[in-house]
């Protein structure tokens, strides 16, 4: 089975000839070679009538245009059909009654795919819409390719900016919690601490140099009875 036939069912094209004859026959053409939706329009300004009105599901896959219409004839067509953002992708095949090079050259300039010279073979017509039916799908699978690489990309920098306020989060707090851990050689007798690097010093400064902690001083009442026993005092007394 050939790819036409594969992908015929279900491509949508445009045949735009002011010739009710030409009309019929490239819809005869494509037709039989497996491309069963073809729809006809016989001026410029029906066929774009036609595509605007046929985005979603029905769209317009493929178009092929007269050169030589009355108003406005396929190259002008083409121009507007190109500057349309929606229908840029479109391919546009020209076709034309004689080889005609300075129109040829004009309609390649507006953004035409192809071309085809009446009178229409069966085979260069198949060929041509073949080529451009392939084209248009490997320019939307690298649309779609670059898309999931925008998004893939997209999401690695968001992670990347999670982990990063994450990292300053850790560090932040990091900064503000300090732990005091394993075996502290303490004097049994004076309760001073031998810090790393082998000093003594007074437990109070070594729990505030090594955490958040602070200090308020008092009397618990042991030893108010000892030190004031004859003021008789038996609460602690807060000196701060």
């Amino acid at each position: 089975m050939s790819d036409a036939q594969e992908k015929g069912d279900c491509m949508n094209i445009l045949v735009v000839d002011d010739s009710a004859k030409e009309r019929t026959l490239l819809q005869h053409l494509l037709m039989k070679g497996g491309y069963g939706k073809v729809t006809l329009a016989e001026s410029a300004a029906e066929a774009l009538k036609h595509i605007k009105g046929s985005q979603g599901q029905g769209k317009t896959d493929l178009i092929l245009m007269d050169i030589l219409m009355p108003e406005m004839n396929g190259i002008e067509a083409c121009r507007a059909i190109k500057s349309e953002g929606s229908f840029r992708d479109i391919p546009v095949i020209m076709v034309t009654g004689l080889y005609d090079r300075e129109n040829l050259e004009s309609s390649f300039a507006v953004g035409a795919t192809d071309y085809i010279v009446k009178p229409v073979r069966k085979w260069e017509l198949l060929s041509r819409v073949r080529s451009a039916v392939r084209l248009k799908q490997e320019m939307e699978k690298r649309k779609a390719r670059e898309c999931e690489l925008e998004e893939e990309i997209g999401e690695r920098e968001r992670l990347k900016k999670k982990q990063e306020n994450l990292i300053r989060e850790l560090r932040s707090a990091m900064e503000k919690v300090k732990t005091l851990s394993g075996l502290l050689p303490i004097c049994a007798s004076c309760k001073k601490i031998r810090d790393d690097k082998g000093y003594w010093t007074q437990i109070e400064k070594y729990i505030r140099d090594h955490s958040e902690a602070e200090f308020t001083h008092g009397f618990c009442p042991e030893c108010v009875k000892k030190l004031y026993a004859e003021m008789g005092q038996s609460g602690p007394i807060d000196q701060n």
